[in-house]
């Protein structure tokens, strides 16, 4: 009986998923009228993309996790060495069961009256309570060196794709002349420029999934989530629908400016102030031409305008990218703003500060100090010393 059951249910379930497979590739959602995926058969020099091409972009985004891994280690740690950025040395806090448990469960910066009862409850200094929050909050936040290589690896990739995507896209018309994007479509060949350029961009995209774990978080994470999915998303889909055209030059729009922002960042940590506040600039300039201007009049005109010349009846994934891309505009306009409050503070107070960062703090004590502080405060050395080292209790 539990034999024929669990076939009956595998049995539905392969029903389920085939039936929103159907769903899912019907032509209706894809393509204009009249055309199938029969039509989209290699053939007579024509070479269409193929949704199946996109699994491929998995192993590429692991190919890149270890160029990744090698180009942080081996180049990004000696440039910045090179640059003065040391690797500096965390000093955690000793083990507290008791603060380790407020820190997790209430909060990471408590008030003074909360570092009171703390340090009431530890049998220890309220100063020590203090340095010890001081230090635990210092563990999360990544090295100044961390932030430099991540920055570097980046900039690598922002700076080769948008030299890459011009050697790409420069002798191609619809690079001048948008309306080319649309020519001839949907039976556009696929060029070997076009695959690579694409596989390249997802792959990066992905790579940034996986490892959003264990980079740096910043207050605009769930942007960056939300650009993620929605960046992987928008390039999938157009390459299934094989508008292949408009989608390099989204790319290209997007990396031109980007790599300026990083290398930008890896000159602030190196605390090369002018470099950084001059680079900044240029990437608010580049910024605000490509995400305020081409990308809104340039090519969302080329997405939600154009197609209706060619098709009087779009097809859902007309709107189904629009959507995206109108979402991308969005988190322009939201980084705009914070683009546009950091330059107001350099403007007015010199100050080229990002606010999505937090800050390391400084300890007030060496450890020699918080030793004889330890052992000279209310509290006697021993008393102290084994309440904030009670952690095996």
């Amino acid at each position: 009986m539990c034999l024929w059951s669990l076939t009956a249910t595998s049995e539905s379930m392969a029903y389920i998923l085939k039936t929103l497979n159907s769903w899912f590739w019907w032509e209706n959602i894809w393509m204009p009228i009249n055309c199938t995926w029969a039509d989209f058969v290699d053939r007579e020099g024509l070479v269409f993309p193929k949704p199946h091409q996109l699994y491929a972009t998995i192993p590429y985004a692991f190919v890149l996790l270890i160029i990744r891994f090698f180009s942080e280690r081996y180049v990004a740690i000696p440039l910045a060495k090179a640059l003065g950025i040391k690797n500096v040395r965390r000093v955690k806090p000793q083990p507290n069961p008791v603060l380790e448990s407020y820190f997790r469960e209430c909060s990471r910066q408590p008030s003074q009256s909360e570092i009171k009862g703390l340090a009431k409850k530890c049998n220890c200094t309220v100063h020590l309570v203090e340095k010890w929050f001081r230090r635990r909050r210092n563990l999360e936040i990544p090295t100044v060196l961390r932030k430099f290589q991540e920055a570097f690896w980046r900039f690598s990739f922002y700076l080769t794709s948008s030299i890459v995507g011009f050697i790409f896209l420069y002798d191609k018309p619809w690079f001048y002349d948008i309306w080319q994007t649309w020519v001839g479509y949907p039976f556009q060949t696929l060029l070997p420029s076009q695959y690579w350029y694409y596989m390249a961009e997802i792959g990066f995209y992905w790579s940034l999934i996986f490892t959003l774990g264990i980079d740096i978080k910043r207050k605009d994470f769930m942007a960056h989530v939300v650009h993620h999915l929605a960046a992987i998303g928008l390039m999938s889909g157009s390459w299934c629908g094989n508008y292949v055209r408009v989608g390099t030059l989204v790319m290209f729009v997007h990396d031109t400016a980007d790599f300026w922002l990083e290398a930008a960042k890896m000159f602030n940590y190196a605390r090369w102030e002018k470099t950084c506040n001059i680079l900044f600039i240029i990437f608010s300039i580049a910024f605000f031409i490509t995400r305020m201007i081409l990308f809104p009049f340039w090519i969302l005109r080329a997405t939600l305008y154009q197609p209706t010349y060619y098709s009087t009846t779009p097809v859902i994934a007309y709107f189904l990218f629009n959507g995206m891309l109108l979402t991308l505009q969005g988190l322009h306009l939201y980084w705009g703003y914070l683009i546009f409050k950091i330059l107001k503070r350099f403007v007015f107070l010199k100050d080229l500060k990002d606010d999505r960062s937090d800050e390391e703090e400084e300890d007030s004590l060496t450890d020699t100090e918080e030793e004889s502080t330890k052992s000279g405060t209310k509290n006697s050395s021993g008393s102290s010393k084994h309440l904030l080292s009670s952690s095996h209790h």
